[in-house]
């Protein structure tokens, strides 16, 4: 370690630095900064050499070595450090994002950020230096920990707290990591009444609009026409079974998302109720919890009103933390992350790892069985059996939102707790929002959907039998050992749980993979998906291919059809014990009414919810479709056999079935019970150049036409001026599936923008072909090019990179393009491979026959490509271009962009041109 020597020892913080050379990578060759001083560019072979020899400084070590293209190398990660003095706290994950967060100027070039970082840990260690004595108790006990476990930062952070050479703290490691005992409990409150039913008016809503805008915001007439509108939400109904539905599509930079908070709040006071507002994108949830802001800008307050509500498998599970920390004695190099972990365990404002204050790219550096594998992503909570319940986040969130009057949640959250009758205390919210409704279809359709695979199956024997082998964790014992003490006092309860213990062994064990690919199937499933398997091989065209198989269920190959009626008469011997065990459970929660203390009520009625959503519902449909196979499909599903691979492995296989049309059941569950729901996008109709049509296609993407009383219609426009923002072209003469061509084209339009430019592919090998082709170009232009599926790095946190460096560009697939929201001029232009049309599989074929054939086509293609174009300009000052690389592009597409864009049909050359010319040079 080499230190700076301060002017004054008794007022200046020790800063110690690791003695080893900064390495910074970019697309073709590195910088590397030794400890003297000395700056040299490496080619990335050189720099990957030396990397692997020297553990150098760096940001973002996995990214690194993808770019290096090496394997992992130890290094010091000031990512690590940043994560450690700051947890909870955003940064970009990069040299010129951590400079932006200590206050440096951001680096210009590869040369500028090799010192930076220098600077960059300077200001870190400061800064943990002038910390409050306690708080540098906690960090002297973790770091010393995790120095003994061989992290490299440990001597720098305890240099820069006044702690020198082998200090007493052994035993204050394991009390560093407990952060759990540091907690504050959750406290509970009495059951909330039932809402009123007072209505919301226009001239409410507007009031408060103006309210949340503030005394000095310019006036929005389309905001101010929106939020009037979709007050018919906020009326009560009239009939059961008849809720007040709006259909509101509001153009970008109408500012819905405050147009519809307006009345959601007035309403949620007036009536001392909740709104859930549901979205499908993390990264809608973040915006709405900022907008909320203005709603209630005391934090105190807003933690009452405002909840952020996820399913389980989204928060730190306290109980996995502690058995994580009580196997360090067998693998203590864990130390580092679980440090790491607890530090940002003491922090976080609710626990929660995916969208909340928790760094996403910590996952990268970490891994996510030290991360997110932290979250109960099995099920296997114990509920008031927990040693932590009464710190626990997720019982935090779940008692915070019976209170709330604001709930902001996701689709999938909404959807599976209205299929199981109800949320916690099996109560359906009477008002909702569902922001992004244009995703409401895809949302059904995984919401309401059956898997018969081996991961599936796999996964409910884990779940009832524990992890079988593994003695290690306290809940491996399954299903018995969250259950056993409460079927003691009941014999019914205690058979019915050792008979779901032997019937559950007719699931797959471990390494049932390996055993059906050789074909040496153990027990029912194993035989059912090995037969599949021979199926979808003799059916498919390419069986030896990367990708993942699929076939029809029609005509079943020798024994396949035996073999699911042996499978759905084992399964039938596991559902009826777990009804049995239900029932048991009911009885003894009313024949023990007056004993039972509140804690075991809880622990029976969320042992019953349990078993019901983890095991008797998918069983139950399991049973359903073995049934049918060898008959028709019933008319309202569709079915068939898939095999999915990744990178060419494969890595499950089995039975699917989904509903042709998923929104009916969201019709029936979810809106149907409810008293109103606004379903809301900028994209929610069709472009076909019919209005009715379009409202039409509105309502069966969204269930309306389920509904027996019509849905209320708004549409307010966007105030942007398309024509005069934007430009569109088609480009007419490359050929699309010549990947030199299209690279070149890619390479000439990200120059001609000078970056800022999001391309968007159809397939992930067509991405990384391109990714290839260009990178060399871009780095010798000095725009920085990042890629889903290439760098390392989890696609939000590209996103993040992406916004908050304007000249960057990202590739991704078509699936990013809703994650992406970047007002400004980091994003201006962007650039699709080829025509987004649906995927042509089993279950599009079935649902094209069913939504109208090519038209079916042409609507998904149009509302993908509006809703890529609307990613271009998202407030009034922005301008962009779009282009697309498909010269069968059809004339009838047309519609997905804003009426008065003219959309050019031109060669490359002129568009870049053209491009160029429209940013000014």
């Amino acid at each position: 370690m080499t230190a700076d020597a301060p002017a004054d020892a008794a007022r200046q913080p020790r800063l110690v630095i690791p003695p080893s050379p900064v390495l910074v990578a970019g697309l073709r060759h590195a910088v590397m900064l030794t400890p003297d001083g000395e700056l040299a560019t490496l080619r990335l072979d050189q720099a990957a050499q030396r990397a692997r020899r020297e553990r150098p400084i760096l940001v973002h070590a996995p990214a690194v070595g993808t770019r290096l293209r090496t394997d992992p190398f130890h290094a010091f990660d000031v990512l690590e450090l940043f994560a450690f003095i700051r947890p909870a706290a955003f940064c970009l994950p990069t040299v010129r994002g951590l400079a932006e967060a200590v206050g440096l100027p951001r680096p210009a070039s590869l040369e500028d950020e090799a010192p930076a970082v220098i600077e960059i840990i300077r200001r870190l260690l400061r800064e943990a230096a002038t910390c409050a004595p306690k708080a540098q108790g906690a960090m002297r006990d973790l770091a010393w920990g995790m120095g003994q476990a061989g992290w490299g930062w440990a001597p720098a952070v305890l240099a820069a707290i006044g702690v020198h050479g082998d200090a007493p703290h052994r035993a204050n490691v394991a009390a560093g990591l407990r952060v759990w005992e540091r907690l504050p409990e959750t406290s509970e409150h009495a059951p909330e009444p039932a809402p009123g039913n007072t209505p919301v008016s226009p001239e409410q809503a507007r009031a408060r609009l103006s309210t949340l805008l503030g005394p000095f915001a310019e006036e929005r007439a389309p905001q101010a026409e929106y939020a009037s509108a979709v007050t018919a939400a906020f009326q009560p109904r009239d009939r059961e079974g008849e809720p007040r539905l709006v259909l509101a599509e509001a153009g970008t930079g109408v500012g819905k998302t405050l147009g519809y908070i307006a009345p959601a709040s007035v309403w949620a006071e007036v009536n001392e109720g909740a709104v859930w507002i549901a979205t499908y994108t993390r990264n809608l949830q973040r915006q709405l919890d900022a907008e909320l802001d203005r709603l209630c800008p005391d934090p105190a307050d807003k933690a009452i009103r405002v909840v952020v509500r996820k399913g389980r498998e989204n928060y730190l599970c306290l109980l996995n933390l502690e058995e994580a920390i009580m196997g360090l004695g067998r693998d203590p190099r864990q130390t580092v992350a679980l440090g790491l972990m607890a530090r940002w365990a003491l922090a976080t404002r609710d626990g929660d790892l995916v969208g909340g204050d928790f760094p996403g790219w910590l996952t990268d550096i970490l891994g996510k069985p030290r991360t997110l594998g932290l979250a109960d992503r099995r099920g296997e909570c114990v509920f008031s059996a927990c040693a932590h319940y009464d710190k626990c986040f997720i019982e935090r969130a779940v008692r915070r939102a019976r209170r709330a009057r604001i709930v902001v949640a996701n689709h999938a959250l909404v959807m599976v707790q209205a299929a199981l009758g109800g949320l916690d205390e099996r109560l359906l919210p009477t008002r909702y929002v569902f922001d992004e409704g244009h995703h409401v279809f895809d949302a059904a359709d995984s919401a309401f959907s059956a898997h018969l695979t081996g991961f599936e199956t796999a996964e409910l024997r884990r779940w009832l039998l524990g992890a079988e082998g593994d003695t290690t964790r306290s809940r491996a014992r399954g299903l018995k050992r969250r259950a056993e003490d409460l079927v003691a006092e009941s014999q019914a309860a205690a058979d019915a749980l050792q008979e779901i213990l032997h019937a559950a062994r007719i699931l797959p064990g471990p390494s049932w993979t390996m055993r059906v690919h050789d074909g040496q199937p153990h027990g029912h499933t194993e035989k059912f998906l090995a037969l599949v398997r021979e199926q979808i091989y003799a059916r498919s065209p390419d069986p030896r291919g990367p990708y993942s198989l699929e076939t029809e269920t029609a005509a079943p190959i020798p024994g396949l059809l035996e073999a699911a009626v042996a499978l759905e008469t084992a399964l039938g011997r596991l559902e009826e014990p777990l009804k049995a065990l239900c029932k048991a459970l009911e009885a003894r929660l009313d024949d023990e009414a007056a004993d039972l203390d509140a804690a075991q009520r809880l622990r029976m009625e969320s042992l019953m919810k349990s078993l019901e959503r983890r095991a008797l519902m998918p069983v139950t449909a399991w049973r359903g479709m073995l049934a049918s196979l060898g008959e028709e499909t019933p008319p309202a599903y569709v079915d068939w056999f898939a095999l999915d691979r990744i990178d060419g492995r494969d890595v499950d296989i089995g039975m699917h079935r989904h509903w042709i049309d998923p929104t009916l059941p969201f019709a029936k569950t979810v809106v149907e019970p409810a008293q109103g729901v606004l379903v809301t996008s900028a994209t929610l109709r069709d472009g076909s150049g019919d209005d009715e049509s379009d409202w039409a296609a509105a309502e069966r993407r969204t269930g309306a036409i389920h509904l027996a009383a019509p849905a209320v219609r708004a549409a307010v426009p966007s105030p942007f001026d398309y024509p005069a923002q934007t430009r569109v072209f088609v480009v007419t003469d490359v050929r699309k599936d010549d990947m030199n061509q299209v690279a070149a084209a890619y390479r000439e339009l990200f120059l001609a923008s000078g970056g800022g430019a999001l391309g968007l592919f159809t397939a992930i090998s067509r991405l990384r072909a391109v990714h290839e082709r260009i990178a060399p170009a871009l780095d010798n232009a000095h725009i920085p090019l990042h890629a889903q599926h290439v760098d390392g790095m989890d696609p939000a946190t590209l996103v993040e990179i992406f916004r908050g460096e304007e000249h960057a560009c990202l590739l991704g697939t078509d699936a990013l393009r809703d994650g992406v929201d970047v007002p400004g001029h980091s994003l201006r232009l962007a650039v699709f491979d080829r025509v987004p049309w649906p995927r042509p599989d089993i279950l599009h074929k079935a649902r094209r026959a069913h939504f109208g054939g090519k038209a079916y086509d042409d609507m998904i293609a149009r509302l993908r490509l509006k809703q890529a174009f609307g990613r271009l300009v998202r407030q009034s000052d922005d301008r962009g271009v779009f282009v697309l690389l498909d010269p069968m592009m059809p004339t009838r597409l047309l519609g997905a962009f804003p009426e008065g864009v003219r959309v050019e049909r031109v060669g490359l050359a002129e568009a870049v041109r053209e491009t160029r010319g429209f940013f000014g040079g």
